[in-house]
């Protein structure tokens, strides 16, 4: 006979997920002292977890299992988990879609095994499984599940304490899952230091800050002709592969995609925990690479090997990075002189037909590369707005 649950180690388990788990900031955290103080009450689990969904454009959501040797493992679901055979017949799918418990007694010899990895839970001796709802106030349906190998399974008093702290659950998972998303939209259509801004309270209008960058503006070669001539499908598939080649390697090496402005990209490369001279480099060894990658890309019938092209401008200088815009609806961006000039030498790259181009300034940022001949001059061009022709590098 399973013992009886402590209903006062129940009560403080509730008391804390109200109070949104204090010191468990991870999710992680939460779900581990989650488990660890419902064994300690009297309920004999073996596994718990959690799934939970996200608004997010690739990932569909974060799956969550804590076991007592184990400890909890995490990790993010993408949309293709819709044509996994073995979802599409789990149990988790259909507590998630119908909103109801779902319980099945593995240690029966009559349970039934309508769920595909329910003979693998069997097979490691658990005897009862519970999968709960987490309703959300906005309706979404996020699902625990919970597991025992105790002789008989869950004990009715045990099966009433996982029911118990359902609610209280959903509200923390609720809680820390909006916040998750209004970061990784933010991040999604922002950036990730320009969401952290707003998310730390700079959202008023003219809220501007004055700071030194690497700035970039790269766009594709020949695209209003490809626009011309192609499908609408097929053309935003090649723009989402273009910018595949480009965004992870401009984060990679500490840019912020600020804009996309149909085929062309603004970025910047911050200075904040480096040098000017390294946001420099970091920007040239992006382009770099992302040439590398754009010239060797397969494009999958929609454009023969090494007919893609791009161009980028690097140019370095104060900028104003912040929120401009009417009152209700604003743009987290830089602007400034030093991002005007780097718009007219984008312009002067396609002219000459160069795919990188630099400033002096920047150049002269860039010793390293200046002194092996990476960065070399490529000769003096007038450039819209400003008096005096400007020296302009290139690569060799």
């Amino acid at each position: 006979m399973a013992p009886p649950i402590d209903q006062r180690a129940l009560a403080e388990t509730i008391e804390w997920l109200n109070d949104g788990c204090p010191n468990a900031p991870l999710a992680e955290d939460a779900l581990r002292e989650t488990c660890v103080r419902l064994t300690a009450g009297g309920v004999a689990l073996i596994h718990g977890a959690i799934f939970v969904r996200i608004l997010h454009p690739v990932i569909l959501g974060r799956r969550f299992i804590w076991h007592p040797k184990t400890g909890v493992t995490s990790e993010t679901v993408g949309y293709e988990l819709f044509d996994n055979p073995e979802y599409q017949t789990s149990p988790i799918k259909q507590v998630s879609q119908t909103g109801r418990p779902l319980r099945r007694r593995l240690g029966d010899p009559d349970c039934p095994m309508d769920f595909s990895f329910l003979d693998k839970f069997r097979a490691e001796g658990v005897t009862d499984f519970l999968a709960l709802p987490l309703r959300s106030h906005e309706g979404h349906v996020h699902t625990s599940a919970w597991m025992s190998k105790q002789p008989g399974g869950f004990s009715d008093e045990e099966i009433a304490a996982l029911e118990t702290i359902a609610k209280p659950l959903a509200r923390m998972v609720e809680v820390r899952s909006l916040r998750r998303t209004a970061i990784s939209l933010l991040d999604t259509y922002v950036g990730g230091q320009a969401g952290r801004r707003i998310l730390d309270g700079h959202i008023r209008r003219g809220d501007i800050e004055a700071i030194h960058a690497a700035i970039w503006l790269s766009d594709m070669r020949g695209f209003t002709a490809r626009a011309d001539r192609m499908a609408v499908t097929d053309l935003v598939s090649l723009l989402n592969r273009y910018f595949d080649c480009q965004v992870p390697l401009i984060r990679d090496h500490g840019g912020e995609v600020l804009k996309f402005m149909g085929d062309g990209l603004l970025a910047i490369f911050p200075t904040e925990g480096t040098t000017l001279a390294a946001a420099c480099r970091n920007a040239f060894a992006a382009a770099r690479k992302i040439e590398a990658e754009v010239a060797g890309a397969d494009w999958a019938g929609l454009e023969e090997k090494g007919a893609v092209r791009f161009g980028v401008a690097l140019h370095v200088g104060e900028v104003l990075y912040g929120n401009v815009g009417s009152e209700n609806r604003l743009d987290f961006t830089c602007i400034g002189p030093a991002v005007n000039i780097a718009a007219r030498i984008e312009k002067v790259s396609g002219e000459i037909g160069r795919t990188i181009l630099a400033s002096r300034e920047f150049a002269l940022h860039c010793g390293p590369e200046l002194e092996s001949g990476a960065l070399v001059p490529v000769g003096e061009f007038t450039l819209k707005g400003v008096s005096a022709p400007q020296q302009v590098y290139g690569t060799p």
